[in-house]
């Protein structure tokens, strides 16, 4: 049978899938998206140029998802092994206007403080490295963001000063990852 579904399922198939021992790291679909607005219309938002209104939030979601057709590269929608409900999203893409891909974390307010940030990036960096090569992505993260720069440091990424010259913007600090941590 052809048709709109089995396209999605087609496309959904081609976006690498990753499992940890609690989590499950799969495409985006449409019934994320309440989730998705929940946090991008939240104050959850406000290191990332949020909170959006409901058009904002949905275009975030739209380039996440759309990345991996346009440039092989997007999202994944964070779940606990068992359990389809969105907890959070990891990123692997290139935003328009960033100047490197980054990888980036979002999660719900009932998943936070967990560790699944760090243990969804850890089970991606591997494949990020393989991509984009040691050194080849960064973490774009705002000033203030504490929580979210700690984890770039536990994932073994530093400052990259250079970086955040060229991007201009002192609000914005952008830490290079070049490796996988042992």
């Amino acid at each position: 049978m052809t048709g709109p579904d089995s396209l999605r399922r087609a496309l959904c198939a081609s976006v690498p899938v990753f499992t940890t021992d609690r989590l499950h790291l799969r495409p985006p679909v449409l019934a994320d998206w309440p989730a998705y607005l929940e946090v991008f219309t939240s104050d959850r938002a406000k290191h990332i140029d949020g909170p959006y209104d409901e058009d904002g939030a949905w275009a975030d979601f739209c380039e996440g998802v759309a990345g991996w057709l346009l440039l092989g590269t997007g999202m994944w929608t964070i779940t606990a092994k068992g359990d389809d409900a969105a907890l959070g999203w990891l990123y692997l893409w290139r935003e328009k206007g960033d100047p490197e891909p980054e990888i980036g974390w979002v999660l719900t307010a009932e998943a936070e403080g967990k560790g699944y940030a760090s243990e969804a990036a850890l089970a991606v960096l591997p494949y990020a490295v393989a991509q984009f090569g040691a050194g080849g992505f960064v973490s774009y993260i705002a000033e203030g963001n504490h929580a979210s720069a700690r984890l770039a440091i536990r994932l073994g990424a530093s400052r990259d000063a250079a970086a955040e010259a060229a991007y201009g913007d002192p609000t914005l600090h952008i830490y290079r990852h070049t490796g996988v941590p042992l």
